[in-house]
Parts: C-alpha cells; sequence; structure tokens
C-alpha cells in the first residue's frame, strides 16, 4: 500500500514556512505584533526626547542626527547578518535575549552622564533592534497560513503603534520629569521578554514538526531570472531610500519644524508627532491585506508615487493643513513597506532570514543616514528648507514602473 501524499504547500513557499494547522494562529501574530509594539516604543524615546538631550548635552543638530545613525547603523549592519545566521540555525529564544540588551540600553540612556554614553545606550538599543527583526518577521511567516501580506501587515502595524505611542509617552513621563524616567520603560522591555519567551517556545516546537514532514525534501525555485532579481532589488532600495529618507525628515525633525514654524511647545509638537505616525501605523495594516488581493507592485505603486502630490503640499499650509496632510501622507506612506518585503521574499524564496534583515536593516540604515544628512542640512540652512527638500522624495516612486509582476511558483521535490 502507497503511503499517503503529503498536503501541498502554499505556492512559493520554502521549508521553514511549511507547518502543521497549529502555526495558522492569529494568538502568535498577535503576540509577535504586541512584542514589536513593545519594542518599537523603546526605540522611539530615543527620537522623542531629543530635545531634552539637546538641552541637557547643548547638543547641535549634527549631534542629534549621529545618535540615530548610531542606533540605526548598529540596526542596519546587524540585522543580515543575524538573518542570514539564523536562516541556518533557528535560535527561538533569540528574540527575548535582544530585548534583554535593549533593556540593558534603555537603563544606560536614562543614566547617561555624556553625550558619548548617550551614544553607547543607543547602540544597544539598536543590537537589541537588530536581533529582534527578522526572526520575528520569520515566525509571522510561518504563522500566516499562506497569507503572507496580511501575517506581514499585522506584524509590522505592531510596530507602528510603538512607534507613534513612544512620543506620547515620553511627553508624559520623560518631558516634565527628567532623563531618570526612562527607566520606567524598563517595565516594557521585561514584558518583552516575557511574551517573546513563550513565542520561543512555540518557535521550538514548530522547528520539531518541520523537521519529520516530507515537506523540507523541497526546494524553492526562483520565479525571476538572476537578472530580474537584481534590476528589482535595485529598484526595491531606491524606493526604500525614498520612503525612508522622508521618513527619516518626519520622525526625527517634524516637531523641530512645528515647534519653530508654529511656535508649539516640545509637548504639542509631540501630539502632532504621535497623530503622523499613528496614520502610519493604519496604513501599514492595509498595505498587506491588499497586497494579497491586487498584487504587491500595484500597492507599490500607490504607496510611494501616490503620497507626492500631499508630500508636496505639506510644507506650505497652516498648522491644521498641515495636520490634515500628515494623516494623508502617513497612511499612503506606510503601506509600501509590507508590500516591498513581500515582494523581496517572493523574488529570493527560502532566503526569509537574510530578506528581513537585509531590508529592516536598510530601513535602519536609511532612516540612520537621512536623519544624519538631514540634520546637517538643517544646521546649514533651516528645519524649513529640510522639510521642503524631502517633500520630493515620493517622486522616485516613478522607478516602481522597472518592477517586474512575479509568477506564482512551487517548490519541486529532490530526486
Amino acid at each position: 500500500m502507497s503511503s499517503p501524499q503529503p498536503t501541498p504547500p502554499t505556492a512559493g513557499a520554502t521549508p521553514s514556512e511549511v507547518a502543521g494547522p497549529e502555526s495558522s494562529t492569529l494568538q502568535i501574530l498577535f503576540a509577535l505584533s504586541f512584542a514589536h509594539l513593545l519594542n518599537d516604543s523603546i526605540q522611539a524615546l530615543i527620537p522623542a526626547i531629543y530635545p531634552l538631550l539637546k538641552d541637557s548635552f547643548h547638543l547641535n543638530f549634527t549631534q542629534i542626527g549621529l545618535i540615530t545613525l548610531t542606533f540605526q547603523m548598529v540596526g542596519s549592519v546587524f540585522q543580515p547578518l543575524v538573518g542570514l545566521y539564523t536562516d541556518r540555525h533557528p535560535k527561538p529564544y533569540s528574540l527575548a535575549t535582544g530585548m534583554g540588551i535593549t533593556l540593558v540600553g534603555l537603563m544606560l540612556l536614562a543614566m547617561a552622564p555624556s553625550y558619548n554614553v548617550v551614544i553607547a545606550a543607543a547602540g544597544l538599543v539598536g543590537l537589541g533592534s537588530a536581533i529582534f527583526h527578522p526572526e520575528s518577521s520569520r515566525m509571522a511567516r510561518l504563522a500566516s497560513g499562506g497569507r503572507h501580506g496580511f501575517a506581514q501587515s499585522l506584524f509590522q502595524v505592531g510596530g507602528n503603534l510603538g512607534t507613534s505611542l513612544g512620543p506620547l509617552l515620553a511627553a508624559w513621563i520623560i518631558v516634565p520629569h527628567g532623563q531618570r524616567h526612562i527607566l520606567w520603560f524598563t517595565v516594557l522591555a521585561g514584558l518583552g521578554i516575557a511574551v517573546l519567551s513563550r513565542v520561543g517556545r512555540w518557535y521550538q516546537n514548530q522547528l520539531v514538526h518541520k523537521a519529520s514532514q516530507r515537506q523540507s525534501q523541497m526546494v524553492p525555485v526562483r520565479p525571476l531570472s538572476q537578472k530580474q532579481v537584481t534590476l528589482s532589488i535595485s529598484v526595491l532600495l531606491v524606493l526604500m531610500f525614498s520612503k525612508f529618507f522622508y521618513l527619516a525628515s518626519m520622525t526625527n525633525y517634524y516637531t523641530f519644524y512645528l515647534m519653530q514654524r508654529f511656535n508649539l511647545s516640545v509637548q504639542g509638537s509631540q501630539v502632532y508627532l504621535f497623530i503622523f505616525l499613528a496614520a502610519v501605523a493604519l496604513g501599514t495594516i492595509t498595505g498587506g491585506p491588499v497586497g494579497d488581493r491586487i498584487g504587491r507592485k500595484r500597492v507599490i505603486w500607490i504607496s510611494i508615487l501616490g503620497m507626492a502630490p500631499f508630500s508636496l503640499l505639506l510644507p506650505h499650509v497652516s498648522l491644521t493643513a498641515t495636520a490634515s496632510l500628515s494623516v494623508v501622507v502617513g497612511m499612503i506612506m506606510a503601506s509600501a513597506f509590507p508590500a516591498i518585503l513581500v515582494y523581496a521574499t517572493e523574488l529570493l524564496p527560502g532566503n526569509i532570514g537574510l530578506v528581513s534583515g537585509l531590508f529592516f536593516g536598510m530601513a535602519f540604515g536609511l532612516a540612520g543616514i537621512g536623519s544624519a544628512v538631514l540634520g546637517k542640512l538643517a544646521d546649514v540652512t533651516s528645519i524649513q528648507f529640510v522639510v521642503q527638500a524631502c517633500s520630493f522624495l515620493p517622486l522616485l516612486g516613478l522607478a516602481t514602473a522597472l518592477l517586474p509582476e512575479i509568477p506564482s511558483s512551487k517548490p519541486v521535490h529532490r530526486r
């Protein structure tokens, strides 16, 4: 009697994505999204307290940009390395370890007596995030049940919500009371360690389950030629540059822009930053599911080029209109990253950790470089000039025309 045939995996799936029914669970996706919220809330504290650090350590905008550059470049360099390693050697409990490093960075930031210690603390927080993102992105795909865009959006929206909450929490807790009150946020890191330890146990069980499956004998097939893949990755990097340089201008300097142009207080400007970042979170949750329905390329078209008219108008309007346009820009722009990341994993099947690490790392690196470059530009010119110059970046979305449509592909059996 012949043995029963295994159920075919989802088209385009890789060995690390194929698992039993228990992997397709919203509980794990929500746990990962919540952990992402905690991780990115902590990350967002750093730019949110820039006005406080500027006054405490008498910093200029170039020095502020270097703080972000340190934090982001540590994440940029280490994330693809972590992803490449965990593609071959999965580490279920690495996420909890990464959150522990972030906790140490928070404590150091709260007690920092000098600018150099602030730089070191920012580097530790960046290292914790570098460990967190590639493997958590892989776990989200594993638990997706084939709805890769939806899973990626749900995972990323947690990060966006955390990024939007960071400035608000800083305005309520840190700005009125001082740098030492950063220690309160170690509670978030401790909660993250607990949640990620539980997710790590689930992932460990999945690794055991997959090892016994016949699907593990399948190898993924690239849907496009090497030349097409190279061109597509290059285009995606241009789009990432457009998105994250613009995002760096808003995340790091939007509060200063509002304070200078409209005479808002630090706390008042952070409320407007929260509004913008909340819009980014809302846009993120739509990008993946819409991409599952209409295709990643169409979402990328809309999300990059579609925001250009609004970004170009934003530096020339009133405070109320600025807030309204920031919501529209944030929502449209944010739908790009889930679509870009899933598109990239479909270009290079079987390399989820590497692709996730590369693109999360590129996001970190571009944001860090953007912050440093724009900080220097602001010192030479003005914050208002920086916002106006960055408003043209979404026009680079025209490069989306060079992206090919990715045909569906199925893994083949080794003989």
